[in-house]
């Protein structure tokens, strides 16, 4: 049609996203008709869309915080503006997260470019590991996985928090143990799983005293996947030869199975 603009990657992600504008569509779906090759990737990445937005609903269920609420935050006009306007901006956030899931569900986590210098180096330190003692066949961990209780309490002690094993079994991953690494002058706890074909998944979790909470973000080096993610002033992440779907919901097992164990119950070393 003569006068319009060509069918650019912002119509194709907004086809994905469900929010094409009516006058494009037509010419988006002639586009793809013509294009099997880019349709295939289109159709995987709606497919990968529903599944995510499914996997992710728990958290647009989540009461707002209540140092998030909006009369909280009008009483914090007394604060400094620098606070206050950090503040206004995570209740937007949280506010927005319920319309960010109906779209694409990838609100929930972030990319390697919004990341802070130490997050990177967390992600980069925990993908280093992952495969140095993945392939390791006679001496992957220091402690195995038989000696569990040992195994996290050494490692919460090192850390310096609470730590749990997650139980990975309904995943098919069983624990074969861990060890101890060093984190930028720092400790950190490695949990390694493996699962009944011999895939293994390492956990990874250091201290982050001071940094502020984020959501999941993922990256992948070569055949490496990990999401990422700061919590409860730890830094958690979650690596393996694994589609990102599938990690996705290892990582929110592993999400909910720490939060409950940072709970006040848990909170002793």
């Amino acid at each position: 049609m003569t006068g319009e603009r060509p069918i650019g990657e912002d119509d194709l992600q907004a086809f994905v996203d469900g929010r094409l504008a009516p006058s494009r569509l037509q010419m988006v779906k002639a586009f793809l008709a013509s294009d099997p090759t880019r349709a295939e990737k289109i159709e995987r990445e709606i497919a990968q869309r529903d599944a995510l937005r499914a996997r992710l609903s728990f958290k647009a269920q989540e009461p707002i915080p209540t140092r998030l609420r909006i009369d909280n935050l009008i009483a914090a006009r007394r604060r400094p503006s620098r606070i206050y306007g950090r503040g206004i901006a995570a209740a937007v956030a949280w506010l927005l997260i319920g319309g960010a899931l109906g779209a694409t569900g990838g609100a929930w986590w972030g990319t390697r470019q919004t990341q802070a210098a130490p997050q990177i180096a967390v992600a980069d330190n925990a993908i280093a590991a992952h495969r140095i003692y993945v392939g390791e066949r006679l001496h992957p961990v220091e402690v195995p996985g038989d000696q569990e209780a040992h195994l996290v309490q050494w490692l919460s002690r090192r850390v310096g928090k609470p730590l749990v094993a997650p139980d990975l079994k309904p995943q098919g991953y069983r624990l074969i143990g861990g060890r101890l690494l060093p984190s930028n002058g720092e400790a950190a706890a490695m949990f390694m799983y493996e699962n009944g074909g011999g895939s293994r998944l390492t956990i990874y979790a250091r201290s982050s005293a001071g940094e502020e909470e984020t959501a999941f973000r993922f990256e992948s080096k070569g055949e490496i996947s990990a999401f990422s993610w700061i919590d409860n002033g730890l830094s958690y992440v979650v690596s393996a030869k694994a589609e990102r779907a599938e990690l996705l919901s290892l990582a929110e097992s592993i999400y909910h199975q720490f939060e409950t164990a940072s709970g006040p119950a848990k909170g002793r070393l």
